[in-house]
């Protein structure tokens, strides 16, 4: 596969299973590994549920009002629900250099890009994971998660983009074992914008992503 080649791009419509979800990357990503399937991004929304990491700690789930999930990623635990765009990057890293740490920054910035396009300055923070902006009050809130998992160099999980969401429902958990810090999402700052719009954004910010993540490849 040439590594100019853009992922299957593929857009679920309504809300997917969450335990469908994983068996179906889970077969991708032993697709990719095996050469009998490409690479691809997938863009979807879960219903309401919580999903927890490898470093999750139980002292971390404070109300269980949704589904909890063992994600198999790594990170703590996470909320996902209708209107928060979940972007599953399943990728060759033996073809795009290996480098995971790499990786991860990439997709921050590949969501930092697309909201920038939005109209949100977004940005890293050090020492967390993840997408971070300003909230309407002033404050450093997140608004996007990263959680990934690499199996035989093939990506899996990736990002999610609160558009929408009802924020309430991330009081059930810490949010990434963060507590210090709110959650926000497009709604909450005033942005319009709906998943074509955000979908967009991440098209066109797509080839930029991959070229970062391959350039030692």
């Amino acid at each position: 596969m040439s590594l100019s080649s853009l992922p299957e791009w593929t857009v679920s419509p309504g809300l997917t299973d969450y335990p469908a979800a994983l068996a179906d990357m889970e077969a991708r990503a032993a697709a990719i590994y095996a050469g009998e399937a490409g690479e691809r991004i997938w863009l979807l929304e879960h219903p309401p549920l919580y999903t927890a990491g490898t470093s999750s700690d139980p002292a971390e789930l404070l109300d269980p009002r949704f589904p909890v999930y063992d994600a198999g990623r790594g990170g703590r635990y996470t909320y996902h629900g209708p209107g928060q765009r979940v972007g599953y990057v399943q990728l060759n890293l033996a073809q795009r250099g290996r480098d995971v740490r790499a990786y991860v920054s990439a997709l921050e910035g590949w969501v930092i890009d697309a909201l920038a396009e939005l109209g949100v300055e977004a940005r890293r923070a050090e020492g967390r994971i993840g997408i971070w902006t300003d909230d309407e009050f002033g404050r450093e809130a997140k608004i996007g998660a990263i959680g990934v998992r690499v199996k035989r160099w093939v990506t899996m999980h990736g990002v999610s983009l609160n558009v929408a969401p009802d924020l309430a429902h991330f009081g059930g958990i810490v949010p990434c074992g963060i507590a210090e810090f709110p959650v926000t999402s497009l709604a909450a700052l005033g942005k319009t914008a709906g998943f074509a719009e955000v979908d967009a954004a991440l098209a066109n910010a797509l080839p930029a992503f991959l070229d970062k993540i391959s350039a030692s490849a």
